[in-house]
């Protein structure tokens, strides 16, 4: 069946409908951080797993901006590895994360190292870094978009874990402070170019396949969090195991 090919402002309608539908928001994995009813050990094992896909954004955007022949799209695009990596060793949301595995008690050359993570946790960062490597620039900056709908969820997760857990503190979520600006600031630059440069029927199908893809990658992460640390909890062999409770 041939896809129609519909104006800009009907494009971003039909991006933020696949958002509404798909994005990881609506994980029963995440309405359990969010409300408290996780312990300190899957708490641990969330952090640990999305700390691989926190450190694959900068090797993303690398990736990305390695395909970007116009200096002025560069200069922007670039930001973005800066807001992860910061200006200086120490700084960037790299940083902020393992500041928050720090504080809640795991050992940062074991997060550093990636040898507890979950298979699947693997599998499907690498599978982003290999889908805006091999897609066109258009689908690569696509597949950003999701970043549409994450200040929600990181009103949602902060209020929610301050609120319910008491090893956890606003310091230590410190790395969701800066993203309630800087998500916004690149989620509408993705966006205009989307709607500026998906000109054929095609190309606008790709875009919301690429949107698509991109949930699929973050509720996937998430599929793999719930079955290992809460039902049936099976944990792969050399993935990260909490601690007994005392």
């Amino acid at each position: 069946m041939n896809t129609p090919l519909v104006g800009p402002d009907e494009l971003e309608a039909q991006l933020r409908a696949i958002g509404a539908e798909r994005y990881h928001d609506k994980h029963p994995f995440h309405a359990l951080l969010h409300g408290g009813r996780l312990d300190r050990g899957q708490v641990q094992a969330w952090a640990l797993n999305r700390y691989e896909y926190q450190r694959c954004i900068p090797l993303k955007d690398a990736a990305i901006l390695a395909r970007m022949e116009d200096p002025a799209l560069r200069r922007i695009w670039r930001q973005r590895i800066l807001d992860h990596d910061g200006e200086h060793a120490g700084g960037g949301g790299i940083a902020r994360w393992l500041h928050l595995t720090d504080a809640l008690g795991l050992d940062r050359q074991l997060v550093e190292s990636g040898r507890a993570l979950l298979p699947a946790t693997r599998f499907a960062v690498q599978a982003y870094i290999h889908f805006v490597r091999e897609r066109s620039l258009l689908e690569a900056i696509a597949s950003s978009l999701t970043e549409l709908f994450s200040p929600q969820i990181i009103s949602q997760r902060v209020a929610g874990m301050l609120a319910n857990y008491d090893f956890v503190s606003r310091e230590a979520l410190a790395y969701f402070d800066n993203r309630l600006s800087q998500a916004p600031r690149d989620a509408d630059f993705a966006l205009d170019y989307v709607k500026q440069y998906a000109r054929t029927p095609e190309q606008q199908e790709a875009v919301r396949a690429a949107l698509r893809f991109k949930c699929s990658v973050l509720w996937s992460q998430l599929d793999a969090l719930y079955l290992a640390y809460v039902e049936p909890g099976l944990i792969p062999p050399d993935a990260f195991r909490p601690e007994p409770a005392a």
